[in-house]
């Protein structure tokens, strides 16, 4: 039977997996919405240097957030693992 404490670990990997989860999801829509922004400054023939460099900005972010998230993961299946055998 598993102990209080190791209920209390894979309960806090699961809350931060859910937060990853989240930030994936938000990172998605923020790079949706700055690409439309440079779509449409490139249809208006407006500079996009800085909306550009935001978006950049926003792709590493997202990068980082997918990673955390895969991260927890497999921290999660290897807790899950590791409590089976």
């Amino acid at each position: 039977m598993p102990t209080k404490e190791v209920r209390l670990d894979r309960a806090m990997l699961e809350r931060h997996l859910k937060l990853a989860e989240e930030h994936v999801e938000l990172g998605r829509r923020h790079l949706a919405q700055q690409m439309a922004i440079v779509s449409k400054l490139e249809q208006d023939g407006r500079n996009t240097t800085k909306a550009r460099a935001l978006l950049a900005t926003f792709e590493s972010m997202q990068e980082i957030h997918e990673a955390d998230r895969d991260r927890l993961e497999k921290k999660l299946a290897d807790y899950d693992d590791e409590r089976s055998t």
